[in-house]
C-alpha cells in the first residue's frame, strides 16, 4: 500500500498525543497530580498492585524514571508500598484509599469529555481506527526491533 493517507495517519499521532496530554493536563488542575503521577495511579487502578519493573513495561520507559514518577505519588500519600510474596526487594504499590478516590474521580471526568468530544463520531470508525492503530503500532515496534 502507497497511501499518503496512511502517512498522514501515523504522523498525526504526535498531534493527537500532545493534545489528548495538554486536555489530561487541563483535567489535572486542583487535584495536585502531575501527567506523570496520573500514569503510575492509572496502571495501579487498572492493573492492580504491582511493582515499579512491571509499571514501566506497561508504560513503555525505563525503571528509574517509573520509580521517580512512584517517589511522588508516594511522598502524596496516593500510593503505598507492600510485601510482595514473588520478589523481596521488589515491593508491591497499591493505591492508598486517597489516591483510588482521586484516580476515579479523573478517570470519570476524562471519560465524559471522551463521550462529548466523541458524541457524533460513528462506533464503526472508531473502532476500525483503534484496530488500525494497533497493527500500525505492533507493526512499526516489530520493524524498530528488526533494525541493527
Amino acid at each position: 500500500m502507497t497511501d499518503s493517507s496512511l502517512y498522514s495517519l501515523i504522523w498525526m499521532s504526535r498531534p493527537l498525543m500532545q493534545a489528548a496530554e495538554a486536555s489530561v493536563e487541563a483535567g489535572l488542575s486542583g487535584t495536585g497530580l502531575t501527567v506523570r503521577m496520573r500514569a503510575v495511579l492509572e496502571m495501579l487502578h487498572a492493573h492492580g498492585d504491582q511493582t515499579v519493573p512491571e509499571i514501566a513495561q506497561r508504560l513503555e520507559i525505563k525503571r528509574q524514571y517509573v520509580q521517580l514518577m512512584v517517589n511522588e505519588t508516594g511522598a502524596a500519600g496516593l500510593t503505598e508500598p507492600r510485601a510482595n510474596p514473588r520478589h523481596k526487594r521488589s515491593p508491591l504499590l497499591s493505591l492508598t484509599e486517597t489516591g483510588r478516590a482521586l484516580i476515579d474521580g479523573v478517570i470519570a471526568r476524562e471519560r465524559a469529555l471522551v463521550d462529548r468530544i466523541g458524541a457524533d463520531l460513528d462506533p464503526t470508525e472508531v473502532a476500525a481506527a483503534l484496530r488500525i492503530v494497533q497493527t500500525l503500532t505492533t507493526r512499526l515496534k516489530s520493524h524498530a526491533k528488526d533494525r541493527p
